[in-house]
């Protein structure tokens, strides 16, 4: 725990007034963060501050950092807040975000010196979490420290109402040097720069994932360089399952979104290839079956004409004989047999006329299975019901959400869920999902012909998502309807809505659904 040597002058402070600075609202606005994963992971860092009082004067103020491992709960070191632990009714522990214009009161909920942890619960605010990284971290590989360092405050404090003032963290940058045993704990050696006043921030990797929590740095003598470190990961982990505190962690490798964008194209261009080819395929299929049916059809019709024609031949001869058989009894004073004999052999020559005339003409009549297919299922209805979606890693770019699966009840019209409209855009329905609480705001993409499910998702900073909720107030339709013009509405309010956001998203998760067949 770091103590500022210029604020003993404010020894003389009524506990009063420091609680009211603690809970009163500060002028200075903070700039929407930037885009990128480190400033996003920035809204959930935090400064701790601990003033220990006696007899109701500060006899002591320090501080260090932290950052959210649940909306209202903080992760720091234990020797930032071990007075307040150890004095919890003579030391007040604040919580200081890094934007809006508050500071919070808070209490240290669980601690482990061993370690060097402890969380602290506060109300008052929601902090977006900060993601734990679970995956593998090679040697080499660039890393990041976010956090308050004491050496910055000391120069560029005015007074201490200062360090109760919601201020973005410095962000410093460097080297994995690898793990590294301290007094028992397992550490993570790296050349990001801290200070006193770093102490229990976030380290994290490009992607503003945590690593690890920084503790201590090295005694720079002689001209040697400094070194941090940071409690490692494992040693987090154990600490929060011992807490019982839940986590958010990703174990997918970092990469860029540029790269995710790329991969997500080729796939789209080979499935797309790859569906070219399959209707050349079946396209090929069908003209082969197509002829082979045709030359079956022809072959069939010329065999019926003949067993046409070999028919009129034979009732034409038989009409013949049947005359003769007339002509012959007629000669024998067979009279009666004679006009029957002849009538049926007129008949039969009829007959074989009739046969003749009407024999096939050679035109050859394709069998049913030859026909065109049946026109495209329409849009709406070419994935409907209960869907279980599942994430395409390989095509996503997740660095904080969940991969669990995801259930969709997709109705027509563009009714996800029986309760939430999406608006048509193009080939897909969409969707923007703007938060009462949670700083971040969710383009919703379903393409029901080929059963993708898109979630493009935006970290924005506190002032970001004011501007965005105000836009989404004025937002018309939220439960489904069947009117062309309400969904119309509905999409050029949500066109409003993405021209605020940044030109990029933090998170592109890509899903496949297909059929929920669980119970």
């Amino acid at each position: 725990m770091t103590v500022s040597t210029f604020l003993v002058a404010a020894r003389t402070v009524r506990i009063d007034r420091l609680i009211v600075m603690l809970a009163v609202a500060l002028l200075a606005a903070l700039a929407p963060a930037r885009a990128d994963d480190i400033s996003a992971a920035a809204r959930g860092v935090v400064r701790v501050v601990t003033i220990a009082m006696v007899d109701g004067e500060v006899v002591g103020f320090g501080h260090g950092s932290g950052f959210a491992i649940a909306p209202n709960r903080i992760v720091t070191n234990a020797h930032v807040v071990e007075v307040a632990h150890r004095y919890p009714g003579n030391v007040v522990v604040g919580v200081v975000p890094s934007e809006g214009t508050k500071s919070y009161e808070g209490k240290v909920i669980a601690f482990d010196a061993a370690h060097d942890l402890a969380i602290i619960e506060f109300t008052g605010a929601r902090l977006p979490p900060v993601a734990l990284y679970s995956g593998p971290v090679e040697e080499g590989s660039g890393v990041t420290a976010l956090g308050y360092p004491g050496n910055v405050d000391l120069a560029t404090a005015q007074s201490s109402t200062d360090y109760i003032h919601p201020l973005t963290p410095v962000r410093t940058e460097g080297t994995y040097s690898g793990r590294r045993l301290m007094s028992g704990t397992q550490v993570l050696l790296h050349t990001a720069a801290i200070a006193r006043g770093n102490s229990g921030g976030p380290l994290l990797d490009p992607c503003g994932r945590v690593l690890g929590v920084n503790s201590a740095i090295t005694q720079n003598q002689d001209g040697d360089s400094s070194f941090g470190f940071a409690i490692a990961d494992s040693e987090l982990t154990a600490f929060l399952a011992a807490a019982k505190q839940p986590y958010a962690a990703v174990g997918l490798p970092c990469t860029s979104l540029a790269d995710t964008l790329k991969r997500d194209s080729d796939a789209d261009a080979q499935a797309i290839a790859q569906a070219d080819a399959a209707k050349r395929d079946a396209a090929a299929r069908a003209a082969l079956a197509h002829e082979a049916a045709l030359a079956k059809a022809r072959a069939d019709v010329e065999n019926n004409r003949e067993n046409v024609m070999a028919l009129a031949a034979v009732l034409l001869v038989a009409g013949a004989l049947a005359v003769g058989a007339g002509g012959l009894l007629e000669v024998r004073s067979q009279r009666r047999w004679a006009i029957g004999a002849g009538a049926f052999g007129v008949l039969l020559m009829v007959a074989s006329a009739v046969v003749f005339f009407n024999r096939p003409t050679g035109d050859p009549v394709l069998p049913p299975d030859t026909t065109p297919l049946a026109t495209p299922t329409p849009l709406a209805q070419a994935a409907s019901g209960k869907l279980l979606c599942s994430v395409v890693a390989e095509r996503s770019r997740i660095v904080s959400s969940s991969t669990d699966p995801v259930k969709l009840d997709w109705g027509r019209d563009g009714c996800m869920n029986g309760r939430t409209q999406y608006a048509e855009n193009g080939a897909r329905w969409e969707r923007v999902l703007v938060p009462s609480e949670e700083q971040t705001v969710s383009l919703l993409q379903f393409d029901p012909a080929t059963g993708s499910y898109t979630a493009l998702r935006y970290f924005l900073g506190a002032d970001q998502m004011d501007a965005v909720r105000k836009i989404r107030a004025q937002v018309p339709l939220k439960a489904c309807s069947a009117d062309p013009a309400a969904r119309a509405s509905l999409a050029t309010q949500q066109a409003a809505v993405r021209a605020a956001l940044p030109s990029s998203p933090n998170e592109k998760i890509v899903y496949h659904c297909s059929a929920d067949t669980t119970p």
